[in-house]
């Protein structure tokens, strides 16, 4: 796999929450405020790329019997250092965020990222793809956060916005509207993911001028033959 096809991975074709669902807990707890999702998702970011590029390093020098142990101690280095940052400059975020920063550690996005791909691949590789399912997760945070906030709250980044047009929908700051509006925006996804695959398909033109028309006629007659 290229490297570029690497980083767009976890964007597009496999996003942690769109497409993999996971990372369940996060992306719903705390995407009440757009700021809110943008800022674990990029803590989350930050632990994922760290902790691939380490165990990356250090994988044929950790015992097989003690691997995912490990892999937890690896994470949880990082997710200290986030911790004591963000309490450091960012202290209104460290507070929104509260249980769930440390709960990064157990993060099932960070712990299949360093078992199937970290473990198994070069320090170069490990990091982009820890960058890729990072952003892909940051983008996912960010637009539920940022939906949410929109409709529930009137506000964007606190600047008002719909506030004197229609009257905010406390639902969408609630756990059902988490619920309800990653539902739809999965939805849309795979809407927009099925049309996408079936132009590709309409495409086709048939066999007249087709290249590979010969090719396809010899295969259908030595099957016909059997």
């Amino acid at each position: 796999m290229s490297n570029l096809k690497v980083l767009l991975n976890g964007i597009i074709k496999e996003n942690p929450v769109f497409v993999l669902l996971l990372g369940m807990c996060p992306t719903l707890a705390v995407t009440t405020m757009a700021v809110n999702g943008l800022g674990m998702g990029l803590a989350t970011t930050f632990v994922l790329v760290c902790s691939n590029i380490v165990i990356s390093l250090v994988k044929r020098f950790i015992p097989k019997a003690v691997r995912l142990p490990c892999f937890i101690v690896i994470i949880a280095g990082f997710v200290t250092i986030v911790g004591f940052l963000l309490q450091r400059f960012v202290p209104s975020l460290y507070s929104a965020l509260g249980l769930f920063l440390s709960l990064i550690t157990v993060n099932c996005i960070i712990l299949a990222r360093a078992e199937i791909f970290a473990s198994k691949n070069g320090v170069g590789k490990s990091a982009l793809d820890g960058v890729g399912m990072g952003l892909g997760f940051t983008l996912a945070l960010f637009l539920m956060g940022s939906v949410r906030e929109i409709l529930g709250v009137g506000t964007w980044f606190g600047i008002a916005l719909t506030k004197q047009l229609i009257e905010p929908m406390k639902l969408f700051v609630s756990p059902a509207g988490g619920f309800f509006t990653l539902a739809v925006l999965i939805a849309i996804i795979n809407i927009l993911t099925k049309y996408k695959i079936s132009k590709k398909k309409i495409g086709c033109g048939g066999c007249e001028g087709c290249p590979s028309a010969e090719a396809c006629a010899s295969l259908n007659e030595e099957g016909d033959e059997k």
